[in-house]
């Protein structure tokens, strides 16, 4: 194992965790909101983001499912050494992160049953941009309208139409977050 794979984490873990799980909790709770997170740094080409979000959301119980150019070995190490999370493939997963296109086909992922419809997966999509702009959000958190850059625009549609079962998704963009639980009609 290398040093970077060693280093990362939160340096002050309680605050830091606390601190990002807000941060997580109110871009979920107001989708297309777009929040900066920091507090751990993961070999590239994970995200801070993403790295402060798997660090806060998963434990050693949490699957997460690594999809293309994130599936690395200084990645798998850093989530080993600082999470202890198993590393399973799309179909068990608890978490996925990717990008859109190596995330695909959504269909691979649980979407929760009648009786658990929390027993759905996360996808973490890696994005080269994150704006406030594009796709038109309406819904639960959402004052009006919202808009969100999402990659695109039938697949989120779908899985809507699957309430209450179906996937949520978080946006990251370097140390910026977004969300868009499936309770969100995109348009």
């Amino acid at each position: 194992m290398q040093a970077i794979e060693l280093e990362g984490g939160f340096s002050t873990p309680a605050q830091d965790s606390a601190r990002a799980f807000r941060q997580i909790m109110t871009v979920m709770a107001n989708p297309g909101r777009i929040e900066c997170i920091e507090g751990a740094a993961a070999p590239e080409p994970l995200s801070k983001a993403a790295a402060t979000l798997l660090l806060t959301l998963c434990d050693p119980e949490t699957r997460i499912f690594l999809a293309g150019e994130v599936d690395v070995a200084p990645v798998r190490n850093w989530i080993n050494f600082h999470i202890g999370a198993p590393l399973v493939d799309a179909q068990s997963c608890d978490f996925a992160v990717g990008t859109w296109q190596d995330l695909a086909p959504l269909s691979q992922y649980k979407i929760g049953t009648a009786d658990y419809p929390d027993r759905s997966a996360s996808l973490v999509v890696q994005s080269d941009m994150l704006e406030v702009q594009g796709a038109v959000l309406q819904g639960p958190g959402i004052k009006d309208r919202a808009a969100l850059s999402l990659p695109e625009i039938a697949a989120f549609q779908s899985n809507h139409k699957q309430f209450p079962l179906g996937l949520d998704f978080y946006f990251t963009c370097g140390e910026r977050i977004a969300a868009l639980p499936r309770t969100t009609e995109v348009r």
